[in-house]
């Protein structure tokens, strides 16, 4: 989706200040400088200050100027400061605070998901795993699967907070499946753990399903800190489609 011009300036500067070309304190460049660099009005470089002066990013002020946050002060529940960083790169401390939230977020999200999920969300859920299986056996992008998989427990919990949260953890879903995905039979491997959650949502049986759910994280984080303790291998990059499975015998799986 083509985003308007407000939009694409928006993400023009959220890029630059998360890669760092405008440091932490430092100020913006003049709003003249920024028109002729962008190529557009004042009216559209002040609307996209005041979106990224929503979203933590900036601060302005009389004698201050505008000046870039500490990344503290973002707003990492944004899923544009999400998108941004992801695209300048997942940082290891970035990514174990994912990981963080992520355990602490999804299996109490899906004990939720076990007692409220509706026929639709089950459904969802199912063609998700659908859609994960036939990566396996024929080829294909597992990875999307997956994330529709997890996103939909995240939605069946019917919470408007949690389903906030499940767009910070798209970047941290994405990384981990895409690991995951890299490791020999890791997604055959890992689609019985995914059924196991399935079918204790759908029968209704949240301790059931908050057990499943983190063993199939714990096994995810796994695979992270194999990743990072290696300085040699790179973490996934999220600018580029995700890798798609050759496929394998139909005879191997179950």
């Amino acid at each position: 989706m083509i985003k308007n011009v407000h939009g694409g300036t928006v993400d023009l500067l959220g890029e630059a200040i998360v890669t760092g070309r405008y440091p932490v304190g430092s100020s913006l460049p003049p709003e003249p400088a920024l028109c002729d660099e962008l190529g557009v009005s004042r009216t559209v470089i002040r609307e996209a200050v005041k979106s990224l002066i929503a979203k933590g990013l900036l601060v302005t002020g009389p004698k201050l100027g505008t000046r870039v946050l500490a990344e503290e002060q973002w707003n990492w529940f944004d899923p544009d400061v999400v998108a941004w960083q992801s695209k300048a790169g997942l940082s290891r401390q970035f990514l174990r605070d994912l990981q963080e939230l992520r355990r602490l977020v999804e299996p109490a999200a899906v004990r939720l998901a076990a007692e409220r999920a509706t026929a639709a969300d089950i459904a969802e859920i199912e063609a998700a795993y659908a859609g994960m299986k036939l990566s396996i056996d024929e080829g294909g992008d597992y990875v999307s699967s997956d994330l529709r998989f997890h996103q939909g427990l995240l939605r069946a919990a019917h919470n408007r907070m949690v389903a906030q949260m499940s767009k910070a953890l798209g970047a941290l879903l994405r990384t981990s499946f895409e690991i995951s995905t890299s490791r020999p039979d890791g997604p055959a491997q890992s689609l019985p753990l995914h059924r196991a959650v399935l079918d204790a949502v759908i029968a209704r049986s949240p301790q059931k399903a908050e057990r499943a759910i983190i063993v199939l994280i714990d096994g995810a984080n796994d695979d992270i800190e194999e990743v990072l303790a290696s300085s040699r291998r790179k973490l996934p990059s999220l600018g580029v489609p995700a890798p798609r499975l050759k496929g394998r015998a139909k005879a191997g799986l179950r």
